[in-house]
């Protein structure tokens, strides 16, 4: 292999990390703006919490944060989480807003159990009062232990209880499931948790 062979890989794989941290902070941008802080930008979500491509695309360059129509359908398509959706002209994001929104689900049934990924240091006030939504519209819980563990893992070591889901929704709790998959719920109350050994 020859020396300007070599310069050419490296140029390569530095540009992917600079490829990868770009789509990271555009996420990071759709996120704040979509599912927080739209008003920052000028933005007005409509009731479901979507708003036209070409608004947001012009708004953010207004605000100093320019990117192609390229760029947001890479993010949208390669995020692990699906967190934003877009349909015909508009986008949104999936869930997790904390700005008053109508995502229109549906409410569903969910599996026997679902997971909720969290920290040590979080487990004395769950105990004592169950999951809550906090700064968001719902409590979020994964379908399975990885996703679960993933999502705890953000935040430190991560802890998964378990969700007895069944029992709630048999006692009349509401779940919906957003279309990335998450199953959202208003509160889940202690007694409906299993915590795993000692911490």
């Amino acid at each position: 292999m020859n020396d300007s062979e070599t310069d050419a890989e490296i140029d390569a794989e530095v540009g992917s990390e600079i490829d990868e941290r770009r789509t990271v902070k555009v996420s990071k941008y759709l996120s704040k703006h979509l599912r927080h802080q739209p008003e920052r930008i000028g933005l007005t979500l409509d009731e479901g919490g979507w708003v036209e491509i070409e608004t947001l695309m012009a708004a953010a360059a207004a605000h100093g944060f320019r990117f192609t129509r390229a760029e947001l359908d890479h993010v949208v398509a390669t995020n692990d989480k699906r967190r934003f959706a877009i349909e015909g002209t508009r986008i949104r994001a999936s869930q997790g807003h904390s700005v008053e929104v109508d995502l229109g689900l549906p409410p569903a049934t969910p599996p026997a159990y679902l997971y909720h990924g969290t920290v040590a240091r979080n487990l004395d006030a769950i105990r004592a009062e169950g999951l809550r939504p906090m700064n968001r519209h719902d409590v979020h819980l994964s379908p399975d232990r990885e996703t679960a563990s993933r999502v705890g893992a953000r935040r430190g070591r991560p802890v998964v209880l378990s969700v007895d889901a069944s029992a709630m929704h048999r006692d009349g709790h509401v779940f919906r499931v957003s279309a990335n998959g998450v199953w959202l719920t208003a509160a889940v109350p202690p007694r409906y948790l299993r915590f795993p050994g000692p911490h």
